[in-house]
């Protein structure tokens, strides 16, 4: 779909733990048989949330950086806070009402707590563009936010880590305008994590193919023909990072060059962040775009879907 009327981010925020702990040393509390993992998965190092971090912690730094430039009456105009994640605090209370408290945010207020696996933060914030070109709201918050877990000696414990990401939604003082959007969904069972279990199960052999690059590449594949895109229109590519070696076999895929892909990997050194992944990577392409600037992002989320945007920096 096109955007008819003018709507984007007006403004963004992350927060990701300062504890790291390395590949490396994981493997080592394994023995040999691990060792080659983090170079496969080209994760290097992750973030370790603080015994007092979760998912509404994290999101509260991680709105209160997007908003620090905000004057009171723009605060004001906040009417919409969604907040993708799968690791929410509790399984019955909502994370929104503590983070808008904790934000200030006005009391009339559209409110949800997301969750569809990895892609919650991104669907989050299509909701808010809907709610701003609505009218329904002037700003919205979109937060992705995860204190992601792994089982002892499964080998997402390489790549499962912890941090927040928070865009500011709207049509007025854009920092990048969203110019279209495209989502898939299909039912395609690669993660799961049922009611009671302390861990998420996943099936390996669905997590590449059938997954991520089958939902991934078809949603940016869609997008593309829709708005007469080729790899060449674009400045930058980003991807969800389940670890790194998969966003850099999609950008290939869809004939990207490592170049459009070179700021979308912090994966490498905060590990996965689950619902904040693919934001966070966004956030880093924005900090180093230029105007006119054109990005494609494609989320992917587990069970399984993808969101396609394509942006211009204003």
């Amino acid at each position: 779909m096109k955007f008819s009327k003018s709507v984007g981010i007006v403004s963004y925020g992350t927060y990701i733990p300062i504890a790291r702990i390395t590949g490396e040393q994981i493997a080592q509390s394994y023995g040999e048989h691990h060792t080659s993992a983090p170079k496969q998965l080209g994760v290097y190092s992750k973030s370790v949330p603080a015994v007092d971090e979760d998912t509404i912690t994290m999101a509260v730094e991680a709105g209160s950086q997007c908003l620090k430039d905000w004057t009171p009456r723009q605060r004001a105009q906040i009417g919409a806070l969604f907040i993708g994640s799968e690791s929410h605090p509790y399984a019955v209370k909502p994370s929104g009402t503590v983070v808008a408290n904790a934000l200030g945010l006005p009391e009339t207020l559209a409110m949800a707590d997301l969750q569809f696996a990895c892609k919650a933060g991104i669907q989050a914030l299509l909701l808010c563009a809907a709610y701003s070109v609505a009218g329904m709201a002037t700003y919205g918050l979109a937060v992705g936010s995860d204190t992601a877990q792994a089982e002892k000696g499964d080998v997402l414990e390489f790549t499962a880590s912890a941090g927040a990401a928070c865009f500011g939604v709207g049509t007025t003082r854009l920092r990048a305008r969203l110019i279209g959007a495209l989502s898939i969904a299909t039912d395609t069972p690669d993660f799961w994590r049922k009611p009671g279990y302390d861990h998420p199960h996943h099936a390996g052999r669905f997590s590449g193919e059938p997954g991520y690059f089958a939902h991934t590449i078809l949603a940016a594949q869609k997008l593309m023909k829709e708005l007469s895109l080729q790899p060449s229109s674009v400045d930058y590519c980003v991807f969800h990072t389940p670890n790194a070696k998969f966003p850099k076999v999609a950008a290939h895929k869809l004939g990207f060059t490592p170049q459009q892909l070179q700021y979308s990997l912090p994966v490498e050194t905060i590990g996965n962040t689950y619902s904040a992944a693919v934001m966070i990577a966004l956030a880093q392409v924005l900090d180093h775009a230029k105007k006119r600037d054109r990005i494609l992002l494609t989320s992917y989320g587990s069970g399984s879907g993808s969101d396609a945007l394509f942006l211009e920096v204003q």
